[in-house]
């Protein structure tokens, strides 16, 4: 069965840093999945439009179109249950904190820190569609929310449910990594892509786990391309 994944790229093709798309690559790399990717950009609306809505990860699995990683999740535990990444109805609830942990308690104050490096790391193509739509979100201008010292305080305090748990196991889904994990490394890999900003102590039991996350699937994550491997990508292009 054909599978394709339209995945956000930035400056160059293959610069992958959307947390959400990221989610969903471990994902399929969990199943032992093959796939396509397809590289896209905030303003390759078009090219989607097809999956009625104006957001990436999109996943066309066969004849079936799945939007929003927490339910491309969902579909891939239906359609190949082998090796699930939710599990039974009790451990999907949990999975589903750590979803929105990811989102409301770690994303902020990864932002803070490295808002300016993700807006040179998109396309100059997007840049303005960027600045306008997050500034909007927002509140304020993009140079106003970066505040790399508070958002790295931030994410110090963000990070105790992580310590404590990664205290008990190497995964947050035990022995062995599953959803969770995906969930919430995704963040880590959107930053880790567009920033050479360090966010953890490398004495950090986090940072440990993160360490065991790139290497996982053949290092998926730690071989991806970064913004710190591409010539000029922080010099502030005008676009």
């Amino acid at each position: 069965m054909a599978r394709l994944l339209y995945d956000l790229c930035g400056i160059d093709d293959e610069l992958r840093f959307s947390p959400y798309c990221w989610r969903v690559k471990y994902a399929l790399a969990h199943k032992g999945l093959d796939y396509t990717d397809k590289p896209w950009h905030f303003t390759d609306k078009d090219a989607i439009a097809f999956s009625e809505q104006g957001k990436v990860p999109v996943l066309v699995d066969g004849d079936v179109t799945v939007i929003d990683s927490y339910e491309i999740f969902r579909h891939l535990d239906r359609t190949y249950p082998d090796k699930p990444l939710l599990g039974d109805q009790a451990a999907e609830a949990r999975a589903r904190f750590f979803k929105f942990y990811s989102e409301r308690s770690l994303a902020p104050g990864i932002l803070r820190t490295v808002i300016m490096d993700l807006f040179n790391a998109v396309h100059p193509k997007d840049r303005d569609y960027f600045r306008q739509t997050r500034e909007k979100a927002l509140g304020r201008t993009l140079e106003e929310v970066h505040a790399p010292s508070k958002g790295l305080t931030l994410l110090d305090q963000a990070l105790e449910p992580l310590r404590g748990r990664l205290a008990e196991a190497e995964f947050l889904d035990g022995e062995a990594p599953a959803g969770a994990d995906y969930l919430v490394f995704g963040h880590f890999m959107w930053a880790r892509n567009v920033s050479s900003a360090d966010l953890i102590s490398n004495a950090d039991p986090v940072y440990a786990w993160t360490e065991r996350m790139l290497d996982l699937h053949e290092g998926l994550g730690r071989n991806a391309l970064r913004s710190v491997d591409i010539q000029g990508a922080y010099r502030n292009a005008e676009a």
